[in-house]
């Protein structure tokens, strides 16, 4: 399934690092949402960029938006990579690769390496009304997503 811009978001429930379960539509009440899909934890370039996501939170915070990051690793790593890397927003576990088939991103078999089902890197921004209004995927995985250009998105859509 591949979400169009302006289509609503599927909703969606996942347990966090402390395998609370979170929603979606929780995250969208408080306003934007920027929904990164990762394929690993602990591999190289996305440890990279869950720590530009970091490091850029503050910026995306101030306009208004939530930043959720998503990858089919256990919620137990999910709990050992935030704490590594002083994560301070939401990881969830899509261990089951339900919410990653959801959104079309997911990725089987994963670059030859013999993976079976990871998350493509992907972001989605997601407005409050659960709108989604900016898709990026890459089947590259050493690719990074274009973090100015969610950023502007995050911005136009406080303003």
């Amino acid at each position: 399934m591949v979400i169009r811009l302006g289509q609503k978001a599927p909703d969606f429930s996942l347990p966090d690092t402390e395998r609370k379960t979170r929603s979606l539509s929780e995250f969208a009440k408080q306003g934007t949402v920027v929904l990164a899909f990762f394929p690993f934890a602990f591999s190289g370039v996305c440890d990279k960029e869950m720590c530009t996501f970091r490091d850029d939170f503050g910026a995306l915070r101030e306009s208004g938006a939530q930043l959720v990051g998503v990858s089919v690793d256990s919620s137990y790593s999910l709990k050992a990579f935030a704490q590594t890397y002083n994560l301070q927003f939401p990881l969830l576990s899509d261990f089951n690769k339900k919410v990653t088939r959801l959104y079309g991103v997911l990725q089987d078999p994963w670059v030859g390496l013999g993976y079976k089902g990871v998350a493509k890197r992907s972001v989605f921004v997601i407005d409050r009304k659960g709108a989604l209004r900016h898709r990026w995927v890459t089947d590259v995985p050493s690719e990074e997503p274009p973090y100015a250009e969610v950023a502007k998105v995050v911005e136009k859509l406080a303003g």
